[in-house]
């Protein structure tokens, strides 16, 4: 089994569109949306959850009112103010340290364990599904990546896939550390402007400190072909292979309000572009 693994510098630039007619023209796969702060694989994919459960992601101080003597020596040492006038314990700003744990005299504080999300795996008709939604104001992003990496594993066997689409986060934080553990190929997407230039840069430090193969996808290259031309020049600097560029394309946003990928429409241009990128890819990767 491989692991194609589908990143951006930011959010916004159609790589989960992508990821999305790779899960539809590859054959025996298993889907994974590690995206976890904002997933959305699954609106393209029509899903039917068949398992799901709570994540433990971290801890939270909490309070047994009837053996504390209101000291203060909790409010003293946490650095976070999450411990009130009335000693109360802010859930939100709670960081789970356990100094107040230490801290107290009475043994009046205990850290449990916090339900920080949600896990899902579920059917679709392009193969089974792992994703996960991180809670709002959580914190524990990369470990609810590998959670969902972790529920993938299962799958592949089950049903000895031969290839693993998974759509990562944007950006460089921890949850696309945890996401490029274990692939075996990067496809970085990116856009013609100067933002997308500098993130691209960005992203590709962290691809390359992994030493992982990575590839080029270039969407709505028709908005600025100078720019495009740029990228390209910037990827034959770094020998990043170009698999192609993808035109702005209305139908993009049209199939994904019907829930449905472009490359299911034999009249978009996009959809064309990204068979190209796939077949593209397919053979490069060999």
């Amino acid at each position: 089994m491989r692991q194609v693994l589908f990143l951006s510098g930011k959010g916004g630039t159609g790589k989960t569109s992508l990821a999305a007619a790779f899960a539809v023209l590859a054959k025996n796969t298993v889907l994974a949306d590690c995206d976890v702060d904002a997933a959305n694989l699954h609106l393209l994919l029509d899903p039917k959850v068949v398992e799901e459960g709570d994540f433990v992601g971290s801890k939270e101080a909490i309070r047994d009112a009837s053996l504390c003597t209101q000291c203060g020596r909790c409010r003293e040492v946490c650095r976070f103010n999450a411990v009130s006038e009335d000693f109360e314990i802010d859930p939100y700003l709670c960081e789970g340290c356990g100094a107040c744990v230490t801290a107290c005299p009475t043994n009046a504080i205990t850290l449990e364990p916090r339900i920080s999300g949600r896990w899902f795996n579920a059917e679709t008709k392009w193969g089974p599904l792992a994703s996960a939604e991180l809670l709002p104001g959580e914190e524990t992003s990369g470990k609810l990546v590998m959670q969902v990496k972790r529920n993938m594993e299962p799958l592949v066997q089950s049903m000895n896939a031969e290839w693993a689409i998974v759509d990562g986060s944007p950006g460089i934080g921890c949850p696309v550390i945890a996401s490029v553990s274990g692939v075996d190929a990067v496809i970085l997407v990116t856009e013609p402007t100067l933002s997308g230039m500098h993130d691209l840069e960005r992203i590709l430090g962290v691809v390359n400190h992994f030493r992982i193969p990575s590839y080029l996808v270039i969407n709505k290259a028709d908005l600025s072909t100078d720019l495009a031309e740029r990228l390209e020049g910037f990827a034959s600097d770094k020998g990043l292979p170009v698999l192609g560029r993808i035109p702005y394309d209305r139908a993009v946003t049209d199939r994904l309000l019907e829930g449905r990928s472009v490359v299911e429409d034999e009249e978009s241009p996009a959809g064309a572009a990204m068979r190209d990128v796939f077949e593209n890819f397919m053979e490069a990767s060999q």
